[in-house]
């Protein structure tokens, strides 16, 4: 399905919402096992396609290979904990949900799914019949990647509540525009993703110093312009702040072909859909799958392809 009109791509950060749903969900169990992260994903899903009204719909994935972050630093994201099993074991019901759909999944090892998501709007942005793309996350990394035609909708509590952010409200919300965040992470680093930046620099002085002086680099060739102290610091994190540079920032040059007519061939309502619902036992995903199928042929908004 897709719209005739509105030619808007919304990009989904897939384990980033199966994260967040699995963890704001109580166990629930049916006949194939625990689908509590699966129903949640497809809640949203579906929230997403009603708020949001797509034209052109994919969502992205991480995979199991070792990335190329990883490869440069050993310790990128090895403090994080094993993933629960009872979440491993929800991906592949939830790509089942996904194809039923008919929506398209993108996924490239050695890659992140930010880095595909970033190819993705990058390549959309340079496409003429695609007017708009908003990805869906909770990730703020990805907020790098707001641009003049590319907005994110961020999850803020659990899946109930997003906020939808342009290049105004990402900097309202870090205190930088989204082409310096990269900048900003460099300094004060991440913590989930377990790279420090530059050690004695936080947030504040980060973007005291990103508006003063503007991006990384430009900031170090000013040092002569900062409090010795200041100063002293951001010599003795240099090269910890360059690798995080390099970790922080997303990939928008990730190989992969994509036809974004191929897109559009989605359907919200189909008899796929329902036989997966009834499978999964997801009885009050299916009435609202129906009446949204409903209000999206009414409203014209969408068309079969």
């Amino acid at each position: 399905m897709a719209g005739d009109k509105d030619k808007k791509l919304v990009l989904i950060d897939g384990h980033a919402i199966l994260h967040r749903a699995y963890h704001a969900l109580p166990p629930l169990t049916s006949r194939v096992g625990q689908v509590n992260a699966v129903y949640g994903f497809t809640s949203m899903l579906l929230k997403i396609i009603s708020e949001l009204k797509p034209s052109y719909i994919a969502v992205c994935l991480d995979r199991k290979e070792k990335t190329f972050r990883k490869e440069m630093f050993e310790a990128y994201q090895a403090q994080r904990p094993e993933v629960d099993k009872e979440l491993i074991s929800q991906v592949e019901l939830t790509k089942e949900v996904i194809s039923a759909f008919g929506i398209k999944i993108f996924s490239v090892a050695g890659f992140e799914a930010d880095d595909v998501i970033g190819t993705l709007a990058k390549k959309a942005e340079g496409n003429g019949e695609i007017e708009e793309v908003i990805i869906v996350t909770g990730d703020r990394d990805i907020l790098q990647l707001v641009s003049d035609k590319t907005k994110v909708y961020l999850l803020v509590k659990g899946i109930s509540e997003a906020t939808l952010l342009d290049k105004s409200g990402v900097e309202a919300k870090m205190g930088v525009l989204p082409h310096l965040i990269v900048d900003y992470k460099a300094l004060v680093g991440d913590a989930s993703d377990n790279y420090s930046g530059v050690s004695g620099i936080g947030p504040k002085t980060a973007v005291k110093l990103i508006r003063e002086f503007g991006g990384f680099e430009e900031i170090y060739k000013n040092l002569d312009k900062l409090p010795p102290k200041t100063r002293e610091i951001l010599i003795k994190g240099k090269e910890s702040g360059e690798i995080s540079f390099r970790l922080a920032k997303i990939r928008t040059d990730v190989p992969l072909e994509v036809d974004f007519g191929d897109l559009k061939k989605w359907q919200v309502d189909s008899p796929r859909v329902l036989g997966v619902f009834e499978e999964f036992g997801f009885k009050s995903l299916a009435k609202r799958v129906k009446e949204l199928g409903k209000t999206m042929v009414t409203e014209n908004q969408m068309q079969l392809f």
